[in-house]
């Protein structure tokens, strides 16, 4: 469990820097852009790591109707992550769907992975994003909607969601754990 904690907190340290310390941040300079890159790949690792490793009481597990709520909330989280490159309408109501997509599929897995391990990983990046989004939103009061884009690309992001949604089933599948129940 503590490679996943060191993970975590390497993920979290190394996206809140550029937040909690933005003159340290900044001071760095391109340098710096790598640190958090590099901080971040190795908390994906220890994460990924320290999940693989972890042991601890499960108190539910996959049933029919959780697997099918996961696979939708999926669907839309990987939804809100292309609509905010796409500037889709959904951005003109939530300000933060990368962030927003991370609570989302961070959600979706605590349900259907009802063991001390995921609620740690999990529960730590759903966590990570609402920490995230508060002190953004403490930071830059103001936001102005992004203006109405074309319907091409929000069909391009629903194109995008669904690829990408079954290229992440398939590595689940391939990595032992089917999300199809």
């Amino acid at each position: 469990m503590t490679l996943l904690i060191l993970g975590l907190a390497l993920w979290a340290g190394a996206h809140l820097w550029k937040r909690l310390a933005p003159a340290s941040r900044a001071g760095m300079g391109d340098k710096g852009r790598m640190i958090v890159a590099l901080s971040a790949v190795l908390g994906i690792v220890l994460m990924v790591i320290g999940y693989k490793m972890a042991d601890g009481a499960v108190y539910w597990g996959r049933t029919a109707a959780m697997t099918g709520i996961n696979n939708l909330l999926m669907l839309f989280a990987f939804y809100l992550y292309a609509a905010s490159g796409a500037k889709t309408r959904i951005t003109r109501t939530i300000r933060h769907p990368q962030l927003t997509a991370v609570k989302v599929w961070a959600l979706a897995h605590i349900l259907v992975n009802g063991d001390v391990p995921s609620f740690v990983l999990f529960g730590g990046l759903l966590a990570w994003a609402v920490g995230e989004v508060i002190v953004i939103n403490r930071a830059n009061r103001d936001w102005t909607p992004p203006p109405v884009v074309p319907v091409k690309k929000e069909i391009t992001a629903i194109i995008a969601a669904v690829a990408v949604y079954a290229i992440a089933a398939a590595i689940h599948v391939w990595l032992g754990y089917n999300p199809f129940g």
